[in-house]
């Protein structure tokens, strides 16, 4: 047996759900006094997801190379996709007719969906450990964790809008808890705004996909894929549903001017949740619109891929500028992913395969190198007890591993050749280059700008005269390295060798391109 049909046949991606969701009512029926075994049973599922996601992208990469999965955009939209399991499908299926289901639990993935798990499962071994020395109610923050990492693996690898949906808001809504209870600052506050918001576009979300159902007859994407290219959505249809679309999953992709949720919601989550949130969560909403809005309504993207492009730009500039005049660590790296995600939406904004390989790229990119700043901010915090940048100076000194991770990730920030963030930047500004060269020419002085506020940031923080009050800190030592080490490999791999990357992205790119076709 192959290892793509063992992964078909026994439910790997049943599993990439089940395992964290288990794991999660385990965790909160175990007695709070357990606390070495409550992280180990956080660990164990945080690893059995990175095991199984393993697997599923090297079997995707395997058969991405020996020519099994198309890469040139010879295979339809729908025919790509693998690790589909009938069975599970029959089991779970409800509404209409006998065997004509409205709702099943239809599961499968095609190559960003794979690229996106494996992201997931990275980030929350990294969170899970980020969380070690953690006192305060462990077993119910892991849980919620655990919860929100299953939602977010069930909307990757959903073929069913209600699953979809389901699974969408089961990764949201955990949010509110978890800055709610372990947040700092104005943590109420900040966890509020978030809820709404999310929920403000949670309700434009499924507002389209009723209209689906209705104008497609199915929530299944495969089903509404044919109806698709049957001509069962109109022209009208199409721009007005893409743009609901776009507003609904853009408010989690923080684009402007619906992104003030997102730094008040980082500067008051703990750092296993800040992880999760930026790293990804907010990449659920670029995924969402490649998912499912692109193909489905291509003729919405003709009809907005300007306003798309210009407000992409504008958070690309805004928030690398807002970046640079923050004086509390997290809110820069808050307003850098603002101006981080803005590439993501512009990539997808100029309809080719270079930009849209770029912008998939730069989620997973961004996801890790996110996910790496805010585990040190929350070591610096825990170590320094502030996060005030002009409080600091020097930590290089005391901390010298911390410094070097901070300048791993930064490097990857702003682009340097040979980690994941040159890839991305590159594919998504020569991508777009081709489309719109002023309006991407307008988003490369994000890049400066970026430049400007991480050195700016390693100098002040890291390197010059050391504050006295701090000469007593200490460096990241035993379970605090594993998040660091992780993320740190994973850019500098991704930037030296991006090609298996690149072609596991590119199957799944190829025909929502040749789906949308050129832009006016």
């Amino acid at each position: 047996m192959t290892l793509n049909a063992f992964l078909t046949t026994h439910n790997a991606l049943a599993w990439l759900i089940l395992v964290p969701f288990a794991a999660s009512l385990l965790l909160m029926a175990l007695p709070r006094t357990w606390g070495l075994t409550i992280r180990l049973v956080a660990v164990a599922a945080a690893g059995v997801t990175l095991v199984i996601s393993s697997l599923l992208i090297w079997d995707y990469w395997t058969l991405v190379h020996a020519g099994t999965i198309a890469t040139n955009g010879t295979g339809a939209f729908d025919a790509i996709w693998q690790y589909e399991n009938p069975a599970l499908r029959k089991l779970i299926a409800f509404g209409g007719l006998p065997g004509h289901p409205i709702i099943s639990f239809h599961l499968a993935t095609d190559g960003a969906g794979v690229a996106m798990c494996f992201l997931t499962a990275l980030t929350i071994v990294a969170g899970v450990f980020a969380s070690w020395n953690l006192r305060e109610r462990t077993k119910e923050y892991l849980a919620l964790l655990l919860l929100l990492v299953a939602g977010v693996f069930g909307v990757f690898v959903s073929a069913d809008l209600f699953f979809f949906f389901l699974f969408y808001e089961i990764a949201v809504l955990p949010m509110y808890l978890l800055i709610g209870i372990w947040g700092t600052g104005q943590k109420e506050y900040a966890a509020m705004k978030l809820t709404l918001m999310l929920l403000m576009g949670s309700a434009l979300i499924v507002v389209g996909f009723i209209a689906l159902y209705a104008q497609g007859g199915s929530f299944d994407l495969f089903q509404l894929a044919q109806a698709a290219r049957a001509g069962a959505f109109s022209s009208e249809f199409q721009r007005w549903f893409f743009l609901a679309f776009y507003l609904g999953f853009g408010v989690l992709a923080g684009i402007f001017p619906f992104h003030t949720w997102s730094p008040d919601g980082h500067a008051s989550a703990p750092t296993a949740t800040s992880m999760l949130h930026a790293g990804v969560l907010m990449k659920l909403g670029g995924f969402g619109l490649l998912r499912i809005a692109l193909p489905l309504l291509p003729e919405g993207l003709h009809a907005w891929h300007w306003l798309i492009a210009i407000i992409a730009a504008i958070n690309i500039v805004y928030g690398a500028f807002s970046a640079l005049g923050q004086r509390d660590l997290k809110y820069v790296i808050a307003y850098s992913s603002v101006s981080h995600l803005g590439m993501v939406m512009l990539g997808l904004s100029a309809g080719t395969v270079t930009a849209i390989n770029g912008a998939v790229f730069q989620m997973f990119a961004h996801g890790i190198m996110t996910a790496l700043f805010f585990a040190l901010v929350g070591l610096v915090y825990a170590k320094a007890h502030t996060r005030d940048i002009d409080a600091m100076g020097g930590l290089a000194r005391v901390a010298p591993g911390l410094a070097v991770a901070f300048t791993i990730g930064g490097l990857s920030s702003f682009g340097l050749p040979g980690t994941g963030g040159f890839i991305a930047e590159f594919l998504v500004y020569m991508g777009t280059f081709l489309a719109k060269p002023w309006v991407s020419a307008f988003a490369c002085t994000g890049i400066l700008i970026t430049s400007i506020y991480v050195l700016r940031l390693l100098r002040r923080v890291f390197f010059g005269q050391l504050n006295p009050q701090l000469a007593h800190m200490e460096d990241a030592k035993t379970t605090e390295w594993v998040a660091l080490a992780m993320t740190c490999c994973v850019i500098i791999a991704v930037g030296v060798w991006p090609k298996p990357m690149i072609d596991i992205i590119s199957s799944a790119v190829q025909p929502v391109v040749n789906i949308v076709g050129t832009l006016r």
